[in-house]
């Protein structure tokens, strides 16, 4: 198998995983009633506990931060906090597929966000492909819809939102490699200030006794939930992330980057399959419109030889 081959083969693996994750978030809010924030603080507990056993298996260093970074990947944490809480609750309100289209709106917003915070150009492309980006959440999410801002106004704000959080995650993810800090470092220690934040929201939905916020972060699942939320934690999340960085010792991080925007389009398909979502013609011509300012941005950045942003 040739290197290339082996890339694709390796990405396109990682990616397919990655393309469950609205999926099992959908099966779990909406078959087990699981409360999103909840679920978001045990999606980050998890994935850090698969995470630390290995990464301290395979290098001892990989667990070690210096006390200078601390506050940098506290902050990390908290955007990922942030953004998972949302995103989640996006899927809730939206769906699988809608809710993973909307999240990818973060090309557009993340080019907003360069040039702000990191004076990147703003050109006619990324111009181009924020424009896409909006147009897109506005069609996907109905937005442009006077009843639907009465019936799910949540769906609409939690959508648009989770694109911009999406978005501050991948600055973080460009800070981190300025810094030179490893991937799979910055990985463990984000998901664990994460858990810390999701963690403090959720003990402020619940009780303010003691015994009643513990009994709010124990989530009433059956087996089969709990089987299915350490399914996401691990494998999507864990493996799929796992699969797609490594996909880049064999392909340009430009290539990866490109392949990755399937995933709106697997999860659609995979969300008709199990959950029986069906997406609107606006809602497709919506689609394409964000995925286009998506490949024009990972365009953009491959012709001016700069980062290339991901995240999961």
């Amino acid at each position: 198998m040739s290197r290339l081959t082996k890339g694709y083969t390796i990405a396109g693996i990682g990616i397919a995983l990655w393309s469950t994750t609205g999926i099992l978030i959908g099966w779990l809010v909406t078959r087990y009633a699981m409360d999103p924030l909840l679920l978001a603080f045990w999606r980050n507990l998890l994935v850090c506990t698969a995470l630390f056993p290995v990464l301290y298996l395979i290098r001892h260093s990989l667990i070690w931060i210096e006390r200078a970074q601390i506050r940098f990947y506290a902050f990390y944490g908290l955007i990922l906090a942030l953004f998972n809480s949302v995103w989640t609750l996006s899927v809730q309100a939206n769906g699988a597929a809608v809710g993973t289209v909307l999240a990818y709106s973060s090309a557009g917003f993340t080019a907003v966000l360069a040039w702000w915070f990191f004076k990147e150009q703003l050109r006619l492309p990324k111009m181009a492909a924020v424009m896409l980006s909006l147009i897109g959440c506005v069609l996907v999410s109905n937005a442009y819809s006077p009843e639907i801002w009465n019936l799910n106004p949540q769906g609409i704000i939690t959508g648009i939102l989770s694109g911009v959080l999406f978005a501050a995650y991948n600055m973080m993810g460009k800070e981190a490699a300025k810094r030179s800090l490893n991937s799979w470092t910055s990985l463990l220690y984000s998901f664990a200030f994460g858990t810390v934040f999701t963690l403090i929201f959720n003990l402020f939905a619940v009780s303010s006794s003691a015994a009643g916020m513990l009994e709010g972060v124990l989530p009433k699942l059956p087996p089969d939930g709990w089987l299915i939320l350490i399914v996401l934690s691990f494998i999507p999340t864990v493996l799929g992330f796992g699969l797609y960085n490594t996909s880049m010792n064999y392909l340009p991080a430009s290539t990866a980057s490109l392949l990755a925007t399937a995933e709106p389009a697997i999860t659609a398909a995979l969300a008709y399959i199990f959950l029986g979502e069906q997406m609107s013609m606006v809602q497709i011509i919506g689609s394409l419109f964000i995925l286009s300012g998506v490949v024009i941005v990972r365009f953009e950045k491959d012709e001016e030889s700069t980062f290339v942003l991901t995240a999961s």
